[in-house]
C-alpha cells in the first residue's frame, strides 16, 4: 500500500491566509517602528532645534560659499583664514548696502499697504456690489448669521485671551523677552559657526571622507562616500540655485510691477522672490497679492490686471527657459512637487525652523540614499 505521507497541520487555503496575516503584521510593525523613529526624531529635533538649526544654517552656507573661500584662497595666494575675512566683508557690504538703499522703501511700502488694507476691503465691497449684486447680499447674510457671528466671537475671544496670557507672561516672567533674546542669540551664532565651518578645506577625491572612515569595510565605506557627496551635491545645487533665482526673481517682479504701475510693486515683488525658495508659492502670492491690487487700487482696474499678468508671464517665461534650466538643471533630481510635500511633512513632523530648515537636506538624503540601495542591491 502506499502511504499517504504525513497529515497536514493546515490547509493550501490556510497557509496563504497564515501566510497573508504574517506578511500584514510585519508591514504594520515596519509602518509603526518607522512612524515612532519619524515621532522620536522630530520630538529630539524639536527639543533640540535652538542648538541644531543655526548649526543647520550655517553647514548650508558653508557649503554654498566654500567654492568662494576656495577661489580667493587660490586666485589670490591668500591664508584660508584672510580669505573668509574678506568674504565676510564683502558680505558686510552688500548687507549694508541693502540695509540703506533697499529696506527703507520696502519698510515705507510695506507700512503703507498695511494701513492701505481697510480701504482695500471697502474697495472690495463696492467692486462686488457694482459686478456681483448678488454677491453682497450673500455677503450681508453671511456676516448675520448666528453661526458666523458666534464663530467670530469665539475667534476674537480666543484672540484676547491669548494676548491676555501673552502680555501676563511677559509682564511676570519676562518670558516673551527671553524667547526673542534666544532667538536673537541663535541668529548671531550662524556667523559665528559659519566662519569655523569655512576654515575647514575640503579633501580631494582619493582622501576626503573616505580617509576618515578606515574603520568601516571598504565596500560600506565606498557606500558611505558616494552617499555624502550625492547628498551635498543635491543641497548645495538647491539652495545655491533656489536662492539665485530668488534675487533675480524679486528683483524682476519688483522692477516690473513698479514700470506698470501696480501699487507696493517693490514690496510684493521682493516677497514673491523671497517665497520662491518654495515651489508655486511664489506663483500662488504673485497671483494671490498682485491681481486683487491692480483691480482694486486707484486708477486700477482690469487693464492694469492686464499689464500685472503680462508681467508674470513674462517673468515665469524666462525663468522657465532660461533661469531654472542655467542655474539648476536637473542636478538636484528632487521635482517640486516633492519639495513642497517634504516642506509641509518635516516641518509638521520636526516642527518650527528645525523643519523647515532641514525639510530639504533630510529629503536629499533619503532620496540619495534610496537611488543608492536601488542600484546596488535591487538591480539584477
Amino acid at each position: 500500500m502506499n502511504d499517504p505521507g504525513p497529515a497536514h497541520l493546515l490547509s493550501e487555503t490556510q497557509r496563504k491566509l497564515v501566510g497573508f496575516a504574517a506578511a500584514a503584521l510585519a508591514l504594520a510593525v515596519t509602518v509603526a517602528l518607522l512612524v515612532g523613529t519619524v515621532a522620536g526624531l522630530g520630538w529630539l529635533l524639536g527639543y533640540f532645534s535652538g542648538v541644531l538649526w543655526p548649526l543647520a544654517v550655517a553647514g548650508i552656507l558653508a557649503v554654498i560659499l566654500r567654492p568662494a573661500v576656495d577661489g580667493i584662497e587660490a586666485r589670490l595666494k591668500f591664508h584660508r583664514v584672510t580669505a573668509v575675512v574678506i568674504l565676510y566683508g564683502l558680505a558686510a557690504i552688500v548687507f549694508t548696502s541693502f540695509l540703506v538703499i533697499v529696506l527703507p522703501p520696502l519698510l515705507a511700502q510695506l507700512n503703507e499697504l498695511i494701513h492701505a488694507l481697510p480701504e482695500y476691503w471697502q474697495h472690495a465691497l463696492v467692486w462686488i456690489r457694482g459686478h456681483l449684486p448678488g454677491g453682497t447680499n450673500t455677503i450681508d447674510e453671511m456676516m448675520d448669521s448666528p453661526t458666523v457671528q458666534n464663530l467670530g466671537n469665539s475667534l476674537s475671544a480666543e484672540a484676547q485671551k491669548f494676548l491676555g496670557s501673552a502680555a501676563t507672561s511677559m509682564a511676570v516672567a519676562g518670558a516673551g523677552l527671553l524667547a526673542v533674546i534666544g532667538f536673537v542669540i541663535h541668529v548671531l551664532l550662524v556667523p559665528f559657526y559659519l566662519f569655523f565651518l569655512l576654515l575647514l578645506r575640503p579633501g580631494g577625491h582619493a582622501t576626503g571622507p573616505t580617509a576618515s572612515l578606515d574603520f568601516l569595510p571598504p565596500a560600506f565605506r565606498e557606500d558611505v562616500t558616494v552617499l555624502t557627496r550625492e547628498f551635498v551635491s543635491i543641497v548645495v545645487a538647491f539652495f545655491r540655485g533656489q536662492l539665485l533665482i530668488g534675487a533675480i526673481l524679486g528683483g524682476l517682479y519688483a522692477l516690473g510691477f513698479t514700470l506698470v504701475g501696480l501699487k507696493f510693486g517693490f514690496v510684493v515683488g521682493l516677497m514673491i522672490g523671497l517665497l520662491n525658495i518654495v515651489p508655486y508659492l511664489g506663483t500662488l502670492t504673485c497671483v494671490a497679492t498682485a491681481l486683487p491690487i491692480a483691480l482694486l487700487q486707484t486708477g486700477g482696474g482690469w487693464q492694469l490686471a492686464g499689464f500685472v499678468l503680462v508681467m508674470m508671464g513674462i517673468v515665469q517665461a524666462l525663468e522657465g527657459s532660461l533661469l531654472t534650466p542655467k542655474i539648476m538643471g536637473h542636478r538636484t533630481g528632487l521635482h517640486p512637487m516633492a519639495i513642497t510635500v517634504a516642506i509641509l511633512f518635516w516641518g509638521k513632523a520636526l516642527g518650527g525652523i528645525a523643519g523647515l530648515v532641514l525639510a530639504v537636506p533630510l529629503t536629499a538624503f533619503l532620496v540619495t540614499a534610496w537611488r543608492l540601495i536601488r542600484k546596488k542591491y535591487l538591480t539584477n
